[in-house]
């Protein structure tokens, strides 16, 4: 198949890397977001897509919108076979949907009808769930509703962080979007529709949601830390000062300590919550470095008691 390519971020990776060393494929073009600032000197620096891309001399367009009509022409001039889309940021506009011959096929990581939208990894963390998978689907004009060519299942197991889960699922997802693109190309695959009355979703994660509760019971805490990774991480305060935690692990136990008293036991700290306690493992306190829990606590005495909260 001739194919033009749509994404951006380190998820895109795999499936981008799968189609460059594919003998069956022709990867003529590559479409992403444009250069943005990062770090604390603000220099430009390219989407990981970009950086690949560039590697084996692919074309690569960045425009800073998709609707910018160069899309629409450089698609139709062409003369695509499909357009392989993984996390690329944008809804595509319907009028550009018709222009490959078998239109736009999606990446999507999670089992649909379940998790539509921006954040399905971090959500179904969050939400406790012990499986999830990826969608190989046809765009349509809606968000992720279109009809589902393929999926495949995986186990979240306790330890999975958001990290860790979107590694796996995007070495999954390029491995099942390959053999879809074969069973397409032999016409041996037809997307079937989606039950919509059993969808849910996933919005964007915001800020805010990042605050830990220390009201709630182990499992939602340690759930809500899980998905939070890398951004924008579960994050508490002591002495009015934010401190995000990226890893813990969970103990159930009966207490009458306050929930949030934080204490210094061992080599470590735990944290009083409903029916438990929460043991950080890699902690970042405000304008530091990701530290392990044990050197956060060389700076406490043995038996400190302090309330965490914001």
């Amino acid at each position: 198949m001739k194919l033009a390519f749509m994404g951006t971020p380190e998820f895109a990776l795999p499936t981008l890397k799968a189609l460059i060393n594919s003998d069956n494929h022709d990867l003529c073009l590559v479409i992403t977001q444009p250069d943005r600032p990062r770090g604390r000197g603000r220099r430009l620096e390219p989407p990981p897509v970009k950086a690949e891309a560039i590697k084996y001399n692919i074309p690569v367009f960045q425009p800073e919108g998709i609707k910018d009509r160069k899309v629409y022409d450089i698609l139709r001039q062409n003369n695509l076979d499909a357009v392989v889309v993984v996390a690329y940021g944008k809804i595509i506009p319907e009028d550009m949907l018709h222009l490959p011959r078998y239109g736009f096929i999606n990446i999507h990581a999670s089992l649909l009808p379940l998790y539509r939208g921006a954040a399905p990894i971090n959500r179904v963390i969050i939400d406790g769930f012990k499986t999830t998978g990826i969608s190989i689907m046809q765009i349509d004009a809606g968000m992720d509703t279109g009809p589902v060519y393929m999926q495949a299942e995986v186990s979240i197991e306790e330890r999975d962080d958001a990290i860790i889960l979107s590694e796996r699922l995007a070495e999954l997802g390029a491995e099942k979007l390959l053999e879809t693109l074969t069973l397409i190309e032999k016409g041996e695959i037809e997307p079937l529709p989606q039950d919509h009355q059993k969808a849910t979703y996933a919005p964007m994660l915001k800020k805010e949601e990042g605050v830990i509760n220390w009201e709630s019971d182990p499992v939602t805490i340690c759930n809500l830390i899980r998905g939070l990774v890398p951004w924008p991480c579960a994050f508490t305060s002591m002495d009015s000062k934010p401190i995000k935690i990226w890893r813990a692990s969970y103990l159930i136990q009966t207490h009458s300590i306050v929930p949030g008293t934080l204490i210094k036991e061992g080599k470590g700290v735990k944290i009083a919550c409903k029916g438990g306690f929460i043991i950080p493992e890699k902690v970042q306190p405000a304008g530091k470095k990701i530290m392990d829990a044990s050197a956060f606590a060389c700076g406490l005495k043995t038996g400190s008691v302090f309330l965490v909260n914001l």
